[in-house]
């Protein structure tokens, strides 16, 4: 019985853990890749680019106010505007 407990507990904790910590996932580096360059231009990318749409909701999975508007204007299910206001994250990014 108290071993059944324990696994239950483990298997709470992980669940929490593997939610609020969702990894984010890294570009991979396509097989045909352009020569390089002697001096490659600067590319400004727009957030639309550089973000995507992967499942996470909450401001502790954000790194930056940026990427939380993006979410919060893309994405569906998001939970980073409690007050409404259309600022996400206001006491961690946008504030």
């Amino acid at each position: 019985m108290r071993f059944l407990i324990v696994l239950l507990l483990i298997a709470a904790a992980w669940g929490g853990y593997r939610h609020f910590h969702a990894p984010v996932p890294e570009a991979t580096p396509t097989a045909a890749a352009a020569p390089a360059r002697a001096d490659p231009a600067p590319v400004m990318r727009t957030p639309a680019q550089r973000f995507s749409c992967d499942g996470r909701q909450h401001c502790s999975q954000m790194r930056s106010c940026e990427e939380a508007t993006f979410f919060i204007r893309n994405c569906p299910n998001t939970k980073m505007d409690g007050d409404g206001d259309g600022v996400p994250c206001e006491s961690q990014w946008c504030g």
